[in-house]
């Protein structure tokens, strides 16, 4: 019997992508055994309503509320602890990356022999203004933290239930990402890439990347201020 893998979507304010990435998904998944879990994350576009209306149709898929958005890595956990899959994860809602990747990370997934994988994405085609922040946050995370990080923000992000269940603390901000990914390095998982194409925004504003220097510098400084506080909570840790 092959492995179930559960992928859950944060929608915060995403009433018109929500269709799009039912339907993306009702095209894709075909056999495959995948739960799609959307996390309304406490939105208030009537995004609540738009689920309510059209998860009936879409039997791969299931909603968890989340009544007031305490941040991104808060609303994925909130769905990860309800997946049922052996592998879970997330993505975005905003179409950015095509839904079908989730399938193409399941065939994937259960081809390799080898179980103890995290699989996340590796983004193509993106702007060049967003390939330099990246390049640059890779280099300084990857001496920082003494590891090699490469696209960390890219999606998907998908593991074993059972490497999810072995925290008890995750960061509610962007920096799940980072905590995600760096703690599958730093315990030994395989780590395996696949390519995604990572196009423009079809409907609303990105909540944390409006392309602007301003947004960009922030979430910069959120990130490095994380890594600093992760690195010396581990050092107390493993003393």
């Amino acid at each position: 019997m092959r492995d179930k893998l559960s992928i859950v979507v944060p929608c915060y304010n995403e009433r018109d992508n929500i269709p799009l990435i039912l339907e993306r998904f009702k095209a894709t998944i075909a056999h495959r055994q995948i739960e799609v879990i959307l996390v309304n994350n406490g939105s208030t576009d009537g995004s609540a309503d738009v689920l309510e209306a059209m998860l009936p149709n879409y039997p791969f898929a299931k909603c968890v509320n989340v009544p007031l958005n305490k941040g991104y890595g808060y609303g994925i956990v909130s769905g990860l602890k309800s997946a049922q899959g052996d592998y879970i994860g997330w993505t975005h809602a905003d179409m950015q990356t095509d839904p079908a990747d989730i399938s193409r990370a399941y065939d994937q997934l259960n081809q390799d022999v080898e179980k103890s994988v995290y699989l996340k994405g590796n983004r193509k085609k993106r702007p060049f203004i967003d390939v330099f922040f990246t390049v640059g946050m890779s280099l300084f995370e990857s001496i920082y933290l003494k590891m090699p990080l490469w696209d960390i923000n890219a999606q998907p992000n998908i593991f074993p239930k059972t490497f999810f269940y072995g925290f008890d603390y995750f960061p509610d901000d962007f920096s799940l990402d980072l905590y995600m990914y760096y703690m599958a390095k730093r315990n030994g998982m395989v780590v395996k890439r696949m390519d995604v194409l990572f196009t423009e925004r079809l409907h609303g504003t990105s909540k944390w990347n409006d392309q602007t220097f301003k947004s960009k510098w922030k979430f910069i400084k959120r990130t490095v201020a994380f890594s600093r506080q992760m690195k010396r909570s581990l050092k107390r840790t493993y003393k």
